[in-house]
């Protein structure tokens, strides 16, 4: 686990949104996801921004598709996460899981 490298929050969310969406995972509707289930709203160009670091990482993987006609016919991404960034999300929990555990009486309720 030693070369593993650290996620950013928002890098684990998006790799989240785009596990959630599954074959629907494009720009627009990770940016969609994102605010519906986290509340965060991002620009346009952090969003791509991010995708490209998460590429270069080895994270995310993308593919061209025909766009329908809402688009124009434009082609637009599909994101898929990588087995790499899976196993990036999971170090992630486990690092966040660890954390939380015993701050039971700090939160007042049970941490895991």
């Amino acid at each position: 686990m030693a070369d593993m490298q650290t996620l950013g929050e928002l890098e684990q969310l998006i790799l989240l949104a785009i596990l959630r969406l599954g074959p629907e995972a494009f720009g627009l509707s990770i940016a969609r996801e994102l605010e519906l289930q986290a509340g965060r709203r991002l620009s346009r160009g952090a969003l791509y921004t991010t995708l490209d670091r998460l590429e270069l990482k080895g994270l995310v993987r993308w593919k061209l598709e025909t766009g329908g006609p809402e688009r124009a016919g434009l082609p637009k991404r599909l994101y898929t996460v990588s087995a790499r960034g899976v196993s990036a999300l999971r170090a992630s929990q486990r690092v966040l899981d660890r954390m939380w555990r015993g701050l039971d009486d700090i939160f007042g309720e049970r941490s895991s």
